[in-house]
């Protein structure tokens, strides 16, 4: 199947997917995640504020937190790259393009995505080796690019979005896990 045709058939079922279904695995999602031990040991996160039908992640984002753990947020640029900046809680975010949610504080340039200990990335689906599929932008393949080989990076998904199989570009870069109200599954 086509990237696009795919990624409009996961849009679709995301759509269809009951609100019940999407709070119970974001709950799931979360627990699951906060027990992983790279993100239990981690001092840093680089994580996203969910939009529409996506594993929540509003939840997540106050237990990294709570957890002491310094959290960066992506500011979507012009050129759809992502600058990062400082989550500083709910308050501190501000409605921006495309329906995202962003944080208010110092920008740290695009390179500030190389630091954390772990990366968490949002997607449609994901493949049995890491690669994954995003909405179609790029944003995070030039983000993953520049994530140091050996970080701990994890996508948010449902279960029936693991495992599929994602046409691959040469600009697509893989995760080496995934995260779903089963638990995570490292490639």
């Amino acid at each position: 199947m086509a990237k696009a045709a795919l990624r409009d058939q996961l849009l679709t079922a995301r759509r269809r997917r009951p609100l019940i279904e999407i709070s119970q695995s974001t709950q799931a999602i979360c627990a699951h995640l906060l027990a992983a031990d790279p993100v239990r040991r981690a001092a840093s996160v680089a994580a996203y504020v969910s939009v529409g039908t996506e594993p929540g992640t509003t939840a997540l984002l106050a237990a990294l937190v709570a957890a002491g753990k310094r959290v960066l947020l992506p500011v979507l640029l012009p050129d759809g790259d992502l600058d990062w900046a400082a989550y500083a809680g709910e308050g501190s975010l501000t409605p921006a393009r495309l329906g995202l949610l962003e944080p208010t504080g110092t920008r740290l340039g695009v390179d500030a995505i190389a630091t954390p200990d772990v990366v968490l990335v949002p997607g449609l689906a994901v493949d049995e080796r890491g690669m994954r599929m995003g909405r179609g932008g790029g944003s995070y393949d030039r983000a993953l690019a520049r994530v140091p080989v050996g970080t701990f990076t994890c996508v948010l998904l449902f279960d029936d979005e693991v495992g599929r199989d994602v046409p691959v570009e040469p600009h697509d870069r893989p995760v080496v896990s995934a995260v779903t109200s089963s638990g995570l599954h490292v490639f």
